[in-house]
């Protein structure tokens, strides 16, 4: 079956199973354009209901490319539709352009900007070096199922706020709604380990480690975005440090010791972000680093050509001081050069010398 007969056989399948279990619903084919991915959808839609569940048919098509059963598969979609539709929350599209009510679901995301240039023209968002951040609205966050709506332009033109209100409003409401998370990497294995059942790691005092993002571990990179993240790290990774964009949902916040230099990092992150990532889950291939004197987040790259800077810099001021400082011998020698002269004369006459 190629993948046009599948598309068309999936979504007869999938409507049959849905009416099933009892859900009334619409179902549809878009090509969904979303930031770091996009992909074809059978759109879900409850009857009555203006929000709908997408299932990536991409996705479903290569895993069954990598081997799964066709049965399987669907079965599996089913059972996710069925969880995420009974505990999708109950919203009109009028609901939606309430800011007053909306404005407390804010929440921010990061993205590569490089990667979304084209939907970012239509999307309210700040830059921070080659990362943007965007907004949305969390509907839902429970366990079951995440529900979140993208803030474009437009959208924003209906809640009839400026682009300054809504970032003032995220940055006041997303840590509060998924609150920074900042734990050494002995404690996140150890977390894990309890969770498997396996043997737990003793703390390391010389930690230089740490993974940093939000509890449900969903779009968590996006904590670099938070008021006074950086200072807080800052204090309890015990002053500057490097930040390794791992994917949108964490980063690793890595003690600058002095020992990394940005092209080994580039190259890793390459490496991880090819080989371990989920195409729809890099953010960037850059490493950056936050200066935590005088407060500068920026790329590892631009951090080192700033330290190059000030070293020669400060190798040109210590040659001018040394330059002054064998000036100001010179002229002292200089002054000291009659004197010298004078007592000398006066030495040798009373030393019997003809003058």
């Amino acid at each position: 079956m190629d993948y046009e007969q599948f598309k068309a056989t999936f979504a007869e399948d999938l409507k049959s199973n849905i009416q099933k279990i009892g859900i009334e619903a619409d179902i549809s084919e878009h090509h969904i354009e979303k930031l770091n991915d996009s992909y074809d959808a059978l759109s879900v839609t409850p009857k009555g209901s203006s929000i709908g569940v997408n299932a990536n048919l991409n996705e479903i098509f290569h895993a069954m490319e990598r081997g799964r059963d066709y049965d399987e598969v669907l079965s599996g979609v089913t059972e996710s539709l069925k969880s995420t539709l009974e505990h999708m929350p109950k919203l009109q599209v009028s609901d939606l352009t309430n800011y007053e009510e909306m404005k407390h679901k804010l929440a921010m995301e990061v993205v590569s900007a490089e990667r979304n240039a084209g939907m970012l023209q239509n999307v309210p968002h700040e830059q921070m070096e080659d990362i943007a951040v965007v907004y949305r609205l969390v509907l839902d966050s429970s366990k079951e199922a995440s529900s979140t709506v993208l803030v474009t332009n437009d959208l924003m033109e209906k809640f009839g706020i400026t682009h300054e209100q809504l970032r003032e409003d995220a940055a006041e409401n997303a840590p509060l709604i998924r609150p920074a998370e900042i734990k050494g990497m002995v404690e996140t294995l150890n977390e894990m380990q309890k969770m498997q059942g396996g043997p737990e790691m003793e703390p390391d005092p010389d930690e230089i480690l740490f993974v940093a993002g939000v509890p449900d571990q969903n779009h968590g990179a996006a904590v670099i975005a938070y008021p006074n993240f950086f200072e807080e790290a800052a204090e309890k990774l015990g002053g500057d440090y490097f930040i390794i964009p791992s994917s949108i949902h964490e980063v690793l916040l890595v003690k600058d010791t002095g020992e990394m230099n940005a092209r080994d990092l580039a190259t890793m992150i390459k490496e991880i972000n090819a080989t371990e990532v989920a195409p729809e889950d890099v953010l960037t291939d850059h490493a950056y680093h936050y200066d935590s004197k005088e407060h500068i987040f920026e790329s590892a790259d631009k951090f080192e050509e700033r330290q190059a800077e000030m070293e020669a810099v400060g190798l040109e001021e210590d040659r001018g001081s040394l330059i002054d400082q064998l000036n100001a011998k010179k002229e002292e020698a200089a002054k000291e050069a009659p004197e010298k002269a004078a007592k000398d004369a006066v030495r040798k006459s009373r030393g019997g010398e003809a003058l």
